[in-house]
């Protein structure tokens, strides 16, 4: 029912908030710089000269991003990293070897050397840049450059992703957990697609959750949400007396049983499949969470946390591994790739640091801190105590 004018101006309004000093000089700053008279001024003045190109620039990458993502998306699709491996070649070359018109392979060379991936000899010839030359060791990247097809689909039009008013986003399918009030009645079929990407990721950033805290002291870890098991075959294999146990759904958690015998670890590694809705199991000293809290909404990451805080004994430890939102001279890939990565998925959120603490103690966590790692624009980790 609609409230009557009486209801209406029962609730007093607040007069608006006249802006501090810091807002107005703010203002008077941004105006200044949206001033087509300065930025002509500035980019001509020697001691602003320097910050306005670097302004410009930032700013066109910022439009251009799109397309550069396509010529990192065609260089591993084409192979590229992997033709120039054993040394340069020329465009000629390079062509034959690509199965592209010469005017086009130089046009894709070209692009890639701009941009880092590739560098042009004097001699004419190609050879691999630093970032190619890293791309070929870490083919777990390349896996998310080829799932990307989907998240540029569903940020075709991003004010309808944000209105919510798109329809089912390609991304919520792919990850079918994500998209169901039934997690543990997703069927093989559904997690088969998923699987192999999440062990991928999950790899990538093992060994710096590893190095960052060693697993020698406990005698038995629960890896929650493990997937098909990279994370947790890299701490098996880090701390040879350690017993490992997974849980993920079922079709998941049989995958990676079958991964633990191929990796001759099945006498000291075991999955276990369920929910956590229905609780975890019991018997672990530790609970390892790699990637798992930024999936979940607020209420169901809360209620893991506690599930997890409930399966373990006092003095138990917590580790909570993943990319974090405001993350020092990385904030674009916590606040904005994966802001709007688990937006297209419908569920979950980045969350900082600060805001993950305060959610593990109200789990019933105590002694949170943060254990450095090598990469933290890739993950993050917290650990926390059971008191």
């Amino acid at each position: 029912m609609r409230p009557g004018p009486h209801a209406l101006s029962a609730t007093p309004v607040a007069p608006p908030s006249r802006p501090g000093w810091r807002d107005r000089l703010l203002a008077w700053r941004h105006r200044l710089i949206a001033s087509p008279r300065f930025q002509r001024f500035a980019a001509a003045f020697p001691l602003t000269r320097p910050t306005a190109h670097r302004n410009a620039s930032a700013l066109f990458d910022l439009c251009a991003g799109f397309v550069y993502a396509q010529v990192l998306a065609a260089c591993l699709r084409l192979d590229l990293f992997r033709i120039l491996a054993d040394g340069p070649l020329t465009p000629d070359d390079l062509a034959r070897r690509l199965d592209l018109p010469p005017d086009r392979a130089l046009c894709l060379l070209r692009a890639a050397a701009s941009l880092g991936l590739l560098t042009h000899r004097r001699n004419g010839r190609f050879a691999l840049g630093d970032l190619g030359a890293a791309l070929l060791g870490n083919p777990s990247v390349a896996a998310m450059v080829a799932h990307h097809a989907m998240l540029y689909d569903d940020l075709r039009d991003p004010v309808a992703l944000l209105r919510g008013t798109n329809g089912p986003t390609r991304l919520s399918g792919y990850w079918a957990y994500a998209g169901t009030d039934d997690p543990a009645g997703i069927d093989a079929a559904s997690v088969e697609s998923y699987s192999a990407l999440m062990g991928a990721s999950q790899a990538l950033v093992a060994r710096d959750i590893l190095d960052a805290y060693p697993l020698d002291p406990h005698a038995h870890l629960l890896d929650v949400g493990g997937g098909e098991g990279a994370f947790a075959v890299e701490a098996a294999r880090s701390a040879p007396r350690l017993h490992v146990t997974l849980f993920d759904l079922p079709p998941v958690a049989a995958r990676a049983e079958r991964r633990f015998a191929a990796e001759g670890l099945a006498g000291r590694m075991t999955a276990r499949g369920g929910s956590f809705h229905e609780g975890l199991p019991h018997g672990a000293d530790a609970v390892s969470l790699v990637r798992v809290i930024h999936d979940h909404d607020d209420g169901p990451a809360l209620a893991l946390l506690k599930a997890a805080r409930a399966a373990l004994p006092p003095g138990g430890t917590l580790l909570l591994a993943e990319p974090m939102a405001g993350t020092p001279g990385a904030e674009p890939v916590g606040d904005a790739y994966f802001g709007f990565y688990l937006l297209a998925m419908g569920s979950g959120r980045p969350r900082t640091p600060g805001e993950l603490t305060g959610m593990l103690r109200e789990a019933g966590f105590a002694r949170v801190r943060e254990h450095r790692t090598r990469r933290p624009m890739l993950v993050r980790l917290l650990v926390a105590t059971a008191p």
